[in-house]
């Protein structure tokens, strides 16, 4: 308790959270799948109070466990069940927007900002910072970076790491790296800041950043597609990459069991289409001239589409307002399927060319361990990654015998369909809590031990966000 006593000199008594109310958001994830004890909650209002912080938790030998909006799919943002309790270090009092350089297409940001209030930001400037998923509303820009964040957007603008010019960052030993470089060309040696995106709190705590930023799209056309086979998905994205070029920003399809969910578990949500069909594809074009070219281009493709037997049926956003609602759909999956059932997420990436098989084989591979189970598709197809999901009911799971054994066995299974076909277990959501043992199988040897060695450089008393990442070195396993 005297460390708690202590923070709260450093931080005021109403920035340490140590009662069970007050502390229950930040000890576990917002699907209620894991959750852990924490020493205490701690709220800092800048840099040199985080570093402050870490400072005074290293004296002590008391973990550090940075955290964003608390929206991981992993369980890296929340303590483990097991081991000491670590200082939960949450960055929401820390989002302020410190400068916007439009000429520069840069924007300085503190880590708890807010990925919706970013991007509306730097709309105000006449500019696009790109990274979009569905937890845009709550999400935090630090929790983006450190999970190398993906969504609806890297088809054209590339992941989180893409769009990161510079970092700060507080370091295990309590020094702050001001990283906050503006620059697009800075051959200075190592790129430092790459050791922290997609680090997942494991080197440090990220305090700030400088972004990248776009030229604000004015003009959008988009379309719902429905297709039979996902190999038709495939070709009509051929057909559109070859038309439309740069002006495709998204091409996301998922099957009908996922629209389904959508429809029967969030209010407010409508199918684009009105008969059902096997697979549907949201495909958008934007780019800053005339409307009226794009919606040309997009009909010219799509009556191709039409022709080559390739698409079965149609319907355009006419308007701002109906162009909403289908992102609305694309965005509501994880709250539909949350609703729906125990689904046993997975967040495989393949080459793009391969996705229909990799669709096929982890079907088959999911049903030798459980048969019949209802599968949710959910693919940024563009960009080749597919939330391939098995949907346990839940009275189903409830009465499942070693159900965590089945379901790691079913994971596992997917996964490996993923490694054969030249692919990977982990696209967007990061390793967290829940797959180092997928780390130690898939990840070269060499690899591992290079990032253990970084590790040992920067936290050499693995006080920060342990277990998280990484599986045990050798020794220790």
């Amino acid at each position: 308790m005297s460390l708690v006593l202590k923070l709260k000199d450093l931080l005021g008594p109403d920035a340490v959270l140590t009662e069970p109310a007050d502390v229950a958001a930040y000890i576990e994830d917002w699907r209620g799948r894991y959750k852990g004890p924490a020493l205490c909650v701690v709220l800092p209002a800048s840099t040199a109070q985080v570093a402050a912080v870490v400072q005074a938790a290293v004296q002590a030998s008391v973990p550090v466990l940075p955290q964003g909006g608390n929206t991981s799919l992993c369980g890296g943002a929340v303590p483990a069940p097991d081991g000491t309790p670590p200082i939960v270090i949450s960055l929401a009092r820390m989002r302020r927007i410190r400068a916007i350089d439009a000429a520069n297409n840069s924007m300085e940001v503190e880590a708890g900002c807010v990925l919706a209030a970013i991007q509306q930001a730097a709309a105000e400037q006449g500019r696009l910072y790109p990274v979009s998923l569905g937890a845009e509303g709550s999400c935090q820009i630090g929790g983006n970076i450190a999970t190398n964040a993906g969504g609806t957007g890297v088809l054209r603008y590339g992941n989180t790491r893409d769009n990161v010019l510079g970092l700060e960052v507080v370091l295990p030993d309590g020094q702050v790296w001001n990283g906050l470089y503006r620059l697009r060309k800075n051959n200075t040696g190592l790129d430092l800041k790459h050791l922290f995106i997609g680090s997942e709190g494991t080197l440090g705590v990220i305090t700030a950043a400088t972004l990248k930023l776009h030229p604000l799209p004015t003009a959008h056309a988009m379309a719902w597609l429905a297709v039979s086979t996902p190999q038709a998905a495939l070709e009509m994205l051929g057909r559109f990459q070859q038309r439309c070029g740069a002006t495709l920003s998204a091409f996301e399809m998922l099957n009908d069991v996922q629209l389904q969910i959508v429809l029967d578990h969030v209010p407010g949500r409508r199918a684009p289409l009105p008969a059902s069909h096997p697979w549907h594809v949201l495909v958008e074009l934007a780019d800053t001239g005339r409307r009226e070219l794009l919606d040309q281009v997009l009909q010219e493709v799509l009556e191709q589409g039409v022709a080559e037997g390739l698409v079965d049926d149609a319907v355009v956003a006419a308007s701002g307002a109906q162009r909403e609602a289908m992102w609305q759909v694309r965005h509501s999956v994880s709250e539909g399927n949350k609703k729906a059932g125990l689904g046993l997420n997975t967040d495989c990436a393949v080459p793009v060319s391969a996705v229909p098989q990799f669709i096929e084989r982890a079907t088959a591979a999911a049903h030798a361990v459980l048969p019949d189970l209802p599968i949710i598709v959910v693919a940024h197809l563009g960009d080749g990654n597919v939330h391939f999901i098995p949907l346990v009911p839940f009275p189903q799971w409830q009465a499942l015998p070693e159900r965590d054994a089945v379901a790691a066995r079913i994971k596992h299974a997917i996964d490996q369909v993923a490694y054969e076909l030249g692919g990977t277990f982990s696209a967007e959501h990061g390793i967290g809590q829940v797959l180092t043992e997928e780390m130690a199988q898939f990840k070269p040897a060499v690899e591992i031990a290079m990032m253990h060695g970084i590790k040992r450089m920067l936290d050499p008393r693995d006080l920060f966000n342990p277990g998280r990442l990484l599986p045990s070195p050798p020794s220790q396993q």
